[in-house]
């Protein structure tokens, strides 16, 4: 019987949040961080367009457990409208399929925008990757197929326009929640206003919990290639990450001892005690000593563990 293959790379855990530039894929910029810091594994909790720079969380090592709950939290883009052409892709990569030589006023612009805000309803792009019949719907527009995408609930927080630097662009910000699309909201502020527009700039500056304040460029970690020493190297880099935990925020936390942490990872309830302690709770969290034990639920006066972490 054969051994099970060792890991290769180290077992590091934490986020970094990438300041991804422009023309660069989410994937390959995970692939390129997971390289330089030598990680088991590596992820990323929201898709970012190549055509778009800013905000990619990765995740590394354990910190993977908790992408889902980035992945669900509120967005903010700054993102440029071009007026006059709409394209297959609602972006500058597509080819356009509607022009227009109509512009709109800025006071124009303002009054569509309470359409935008709140619950509403919204087509995803034919380029986007909405699975149609089991395919992405990028693939099957690749292939030259126009596909009915049906509409879907996404939840815009806020919407401003920031200003129009000449006739032909608008600078815009949202807020938004998971799922929105920035390329269709171009696209349909284009159509309602009759000139057509598509997305010409888009730079993503958060993503719930994690601010501008906690991005790092990349050009700032390639830097530290030239450090020969590998073991300097690799603390100069690990020095970027952020604690696992600080990925869920947005749960109840429980602070624990070190004899609680030790049952909680083996798989066992504890039990919890003190007025401060949380009553019920479908999720909440567990760190001892400020590192995150474990995800769980909270009932009948016990912590139940459902995902554990390494200590």
């Amino acid at each position: 019987m054969s051994k099970p293959r060792k890991p290769k790379g180290r077992p590091v855990s934490g986020w970094l949040i990438l300041d991804k530039p422009f023309d660069f894929g989410s994937t390959e910029a995970v692939a390129k961080i997971k390289w330089l810091l030598k990680a088991q594994k590596a992820g990323h909790a929201g898709t970012l367009d190549p055509l778009a720079s800013g905000m990619l969380p990765i995740a590394l090592g354990d910190a993977t457990k908790t992408v889902p709950y980035v992945m669900d939290g509120r967005k903010i883009y700054e993102f440029t409208v071009s007026w006059g052409e709409e394209r297959t892709t609602d972006d500058l990569e597509g080819e356009v399929t509607q022009s227009s030589d109509t512009r709109p006023s800025a006071e124009a612009i303002q009054a569509i925008l309470g359409g935008y805000t709140g619950i509403i309803q919204q087509i995803p792009p034919q380029f986007s990757a909405i699975k149609i019949a089991g395919e992405r719907a990028y693939d099957l527009a690749r292939e030259g197929e126009v596909v009915e995408i049906p509409s879907r609930e996404v939840e815009i927080h806020r919407l401003t326009l920031i200003g129009c630097p000449d006739e032909n662009t608008a600078e815009f910000e949202v807020e938004c929640g998971k799922g929105t699309y920035v390329r269709a909201l171009a696209r349909d502020f284009g159509r309602q206003l009759g000139c057509y527009g598509h997305i010409s700039g888009l730079r993503r500056t958060f993503v719930a919990p994690f601010g501008e304040d906690d991005m790092v460029p990349l050009a700032d970690l390639v830097a530290l290639e030239k450090i020969e020493d590998e073991a300097e190297r690799l603390a100069a880099l690990d020095a970027f990450l952020i604690d696992t935990g600080e990925a869920l925020s947005s749960l109840p936390q429980i602070v624990i001892n070190d004899d609680q942490a030790h049952r909680l990872r083996m798989g066992n309830p504890i039990i919890l005690r003190g007025r401060d302690a949380p009553v019920e709770a479908d999720e909440a969290y567990a760190t001892a000593r400020g590192k995150l034990v474990a995800i769980g639920e909270i009932g009948g006066g016990e912590f139940r563990p459902k995902r554990v972490f390494g200590g």
